[in-house]
């Protein structure tokens, strides 16, 4: 008995191969980006705390536990370390007292300032000295292409 041999489109082997070397260039850029920023030593799980804290403005522990995937327990000892850090601070909620209010401390929102401008101080850099004018233009279209894979 033979198989038939499903013929393969080309368009499709070129998307996958420019799929796969975008996700590993993204990670890779995302690697090096996160090296440039020393002004923060923090875990994964912290980042993403702060991260959600600074979108959301406040939220309870509980809350950022199922918004992470992790039992309060865990968050518990996650926001202990930012509060102790400097960079969380509780307040009661105005809605229900017997509830805390995890927010951004003004260190918190200070780091990561500079830790985006270390980033982007480092990439600008790169640019300019990597890329001629044309280049620099070319990739421009390149990150508005990019842009739409998000829209």
């Amino acid at each position: 008995m033979t198989t038939a041999v499903q013929p393969t489109r080309p368009e499709a082997d070129n998307a996958h191969a420019l799929a796969v070397e975008l996700r590993m260039l993204a990670a890779q850029l995302r690697r090096r980006l996160r090296q440039q920023a020393s002004a923060a030593d923090w875990t994964e799980s912290q980042r993403s705390v702060l991260l959600r804290l600074e979108r959301q403005e406040a939220a309870s522990v509980t809350e950022l536990a199922a918004a992470e995937g992790v039992r309060p327990q865990s968050m518990g000892a996650t926001v202990a370390s930012l509060i102790e850090a400097g960079y969380v601070k509780g307040a009661p909620d105005p809605a229900d007292g017997r509830r805390t209010l995890l927010s951004l401390t003004p260190l918190a929102r200070k780091v990561f300032r500079q830790v985006r401008a270390a980033r982007e101080d480092w990439l600008q850099h790169t640019i300019e000295s990597r890329y001629s004018a044309s280049e620099q233009k070319q990739l421009a279209t390149a990150v508005r292409l990019l842009q739409r894979l998000l829209d």
